[in-house]
Formats: C-alpha cells, structure tokens, sequence
C-alpha cells in the first residue's frame, strides 16, 4: 500500500475551510444541492426552507472557502461547485457512517468531547 500523501498548510486550510463550510445544515444542503446540478439562489432558498437572505449569507460564505462560484446569467447569477472534485468527495462523505452515543450531540450543544 502506497504511503499517503504529506498534507501541506495549504491542504490543511482548504480542509478547514470545508470543515467550516460542512459545520451549517444550510450550508450542507446547498453543497448537496450544486453536487446534482446548478442552481439559482432563489430556487436553493426555495429547496432548503429558507429566507433569500440566509441563502444569499450561506452563498456568500461558500463562495469565500472557494468551494462555489457564481456564474452570471444576465441580471442573475447561477451557483455551480466550484471544482469537480467536490462532488465525489461529498458522495464519499456520504458513504461514511458515524456511531454516536444517543444524546451526545442533540440540538446545537455537542457533549462528545
């Protein structure tokens, strides 16, 4: 089995900059969201629940961890994700199953540490 790569401090932020971005409900949605297509704001705000302002916030955040990137589209713009890579890497995610104990991270307080 071939060694793993040695992340540099340039890996070690994007990676925090996704941790980041994958801390968020909203935020997860939206990246869920773009992995199947892009989309205009309105229509994630109208998919996920939410207000466009909170969506035009979460974007603005994606946006600023580079993991999305606005496509204008006359007087809109669309989101897609802003490298193929992502995708996949959410699918993997997605794949990973996590055992927590029952309460432990209830609500917005997690008490695993």
């Amino acid at each position: 089995m071939a060694a793993a790569p040695t992340a540099s401090v340039t890996h070690t932020a994007a990676l925090a900059r996704l941790g980041h971005a994958l801390s968020d409900p909203t935020r997860v949605g939206i990246l869920l969201a773009l992995r199947e297509a892009p989309a205009f704001p309105s229509d994630l705000a109208d998919a996920l629940g939410v207000s466009r302002q909170v969506m035009s916030n979460q974007l603005a955040c994606l946006r600023g961890c580079g993991l999305v990137v606005a496509q204008p589209d006359g007087r809109r713009s669309w989101y897609r994700l802003a490298d193929p890579h992502i995708a996949p890497a959410l699918a993997e995610l997605l794949q990973v199953v996590l055992y927590t104990e029952p309460g432990c991270c209830a609500g917005d307080v997690c008490m695993c540490a």
